[in-house]
């Protein structure tokens, strides 16, 4: 399953999908990146994965194919 990213670029943050050479939105708060990637996320089921300013992954949600029950 892919994902989608909301990582730091510069002044600016950027929605990244894996597998992709562009950009999906580039936008000055992190709070917009994060709308954006998860409508993306929602639509194609994916999981979303919001990076911090150091670029580890702060934070990530699964929109699509998790497994019920949960595993774990």
């Amino acid at each position: 399953m892919a994902g989608i990213h909301v990582v730091p670029s510069d002044d600016v943050w950027k929605v990244k999908q894996e597998h992709c050479q562009r950009s999906s939105g580039v936008f000055e708060t992190q709070a917009e990146a994060i709308a954006r990637a998860k409508e993306i996320a929602i639509n194609q089921g994916e999981e979303l994965f919001i990076h911090g300013r150091n670029d580890q992954i702060r934070e990530r949600n699964s929109y699509g194919n998790d497994p019920y029950p949960p595993q774990g």
